[in-house]
């Protein structure tokens, strides 16, 4: 069956597809389908569509429909929401972008010696093209690109874990990395020196920002492309996964007129993510809020962000102390590094404003101890610091096909919980790839600076006295990964691989 208007071909359904109506004609008539009522289906209609498209629509879907008039950005939000994750509009996004074949096609017509002798690049253009709009439509987090004297290597980092995609030869590295870097509007010619760039996408409805990252090794330049899905700037305290009480804690800290408030975590524990949602909360109109990062990951609406540029002398510290001439109510700090931006950020606190910032630590009580490390007086982190919250992405289980099983002996004694507990295991299905995990949840814990902390703080006091009180009436990481385990949302062996902490500390 052909769905055409004024003579254009747009597109063939030979067999029912997931999605009802495509993606190329969705988006070019503006009709998305809202979901189904007592009375048939519902359809979404784009302010200003073309309403004789509900002819070739209803003669599509063959079944009653109700007509909803949605505004534009209400209609780009259910677009992608409905079709950023299926297959159907990857292919359609790679049709645009002149892609024709999968990566495995791809990757064999770049292969051919008689097309790298050629100043043709287009199977290159397909290939990266591809694999942009494969790792976005899968929710891959980087893509690895790696050179060796055997082949060339490509990965992707999805849920924290890096998988191999494709193999190709060694010869055909340059063709890749020079594509990227004309991509990335970076020096083709400059091989010795590591680059930093960024490609700007749009795949159904969505704007995915890709950073790109150069390096010069020992078999060529090496080249990471970060995925960044730019809605995640707009994610709320209520999406982050954490329990009432936690996020009732951190709201509470967010509304404090003045003070900082720190996250923690290793790379890629989803810290940015968690300033941005604060930030979203403080974002009401009636506040100045900027921001200096490394990089700016996500663009917000009014919000001044600026990104630091060491080579002009633009530090963390420098820009710091800038924009707390531009009358803040609340900055963000990317991060906390040496002890002159601690001191900066200490200062702005005690001058009224609201500090939001992160520390590589790792846990909440370890971030007291690195900022007395940049020998910052206690006392004036006992009087400035409100909260230190540390976090922890893990693999969430799929829900198709986990299977239970009890805890042996070893694996009760890590957890803390009693042999032959029921657990669940990682299996495998069609829909999570074979690899039991589908999505990752956070893990938090919290230090909320009372009295009794300052007072610890103040004295001197050590980490384990630190935390008994601060743990007192809360999780820690290695409890809030236990109970994540026995609610069947997560396995034993992920939740000791990402809070791995000593379990004595966490049986009171």
């Amino acid at each position: 069956m052909r769905i055409a208007k004024g003579g254009d071909e747009v597109a063939e359904a030979a067999s029912p597809a997931p999605v009802a109506i495509p993606y190329a004609f969705a988006r070019r008539h503006g009709f998305v389908l809202a979901g189904e009522g007592e009375n048939g289906l519902r359809v979404a209609m784009r302010e200003g569509a073309d309403p004789h498209a509900l002819i070739e629509l209803r003669r599509h879907l063959a079944r009653p429909f109700g007509v909803e008039p949605v505004a534009a950005d209400a209609f780009d939000r259910l677009l992608g929401d409905q079709y950023a994750m299926s297959g159907e509009i990857a292919a359609a996004r790679a049709g645009e972008l002149g892609i024709g074949e999968d990566l495995g096609h791809l990757a064999e017509n770049l292969a051919a010696e008689d097309l790298l002798d050629t100043s043709d690049d287009a199977p290159a253009i397909r290939l990266i093209n591809g694999l942009i709009a494969d790792a976005a439509r899968q929710g891959v987090s980087d893509i690895h690109i790696e050179p060796y004297e055997t082949g060339l290597v490509v990965r992707m980092r999805m849920d924290g874990v890096l998988t191999e995609t494709l193999r190709l030869p060694p010869h055909v590295a340059p063709v890749v990395v020079s594509r990227i870097k004309v991509m990335a509007r970076l020096d083709i010619a400059e091989r010795r020196l590591p680059q930093d760039g960024r490609i700007g996408l749009t795949l159904g409805g969505k704007l995915i920002d890709v950073r790109v990252s150069t390096l010069p090794s020992r078999a060529g330049e090496r080249v990471v492309l970060r995925i960044l899905d730019k809605e995640n700037a707009g994610i709320d305290l209520d999406s982050l996964g954490m329990n009432a009480g936690m996020h009732d804690a951190f709201a509470a800290a967010l509304a404090e007129p003045n003070g900082i408030v720190l996250v923690t975590g290793p790379t890629g524990s989803g810290k940015t993510t968690s300033l941005y949602a604060g930030l979203k909360l403080l974002n009401d109109g009636s506040r100045n809020v900027l921001t200096v990062e490394d990089p700016v990951e996500y663009a917000v609406d009014g919000v001044g962000q600026t990104q630091i540029n060491p080579q002009v002398g633009l530090t963390f510290a420098a820009g710091l102390r800038a924009i707390l001439r531009q009358d803040p109510d609340v900055v963000m700090v990317g991060e906390i590094r040496d002890r002159e931006t601690a001191e900066i950020a200490v200062q702005a606190a005690l001058t009224g404003h609201l500090v939001l910032s992160t520390v590589h630590t790792n846990d909440a009580v370890g971030a007291i101890t690195r900022l007395r490390d940049m020998r910052v007086e206690p006392f004036l982190i006992a009087s400035t610091l409100r909260m230190v919250i540390a976090q922890r992405l893990v693999r969430r289980l799929c829900a198709e096909c986990r299977k239970p099983v009890e805890a042996s002996g070893s694996l009760a004694g890590l957890l803390g919980v009693k042999a032959g507990t029921r657990v669940y295991e990682a299996t495998g299905c069609g829909s999570c790839g074979q690899t039991g995990y589908k999505g990752r949840i956070g893990l938090f814990e919290a230090v909320k600076v009372d009295e009794n902390i300052r007072r610890l703080i103040n004295a001197g006091g050590d980490e384990g006295a630190i935390a008994a009180h601060a743990f007192r009436s809360g999780p820690n990481l290695t409890a809030a990964a236990r109970q994540l385990v026995l609610d069947g949302v997560t396995t034993p062996e992920e939740a000791v691989r990402v809070a791995r902490q000593d379990a004595e500390s966490d049986d009171a």
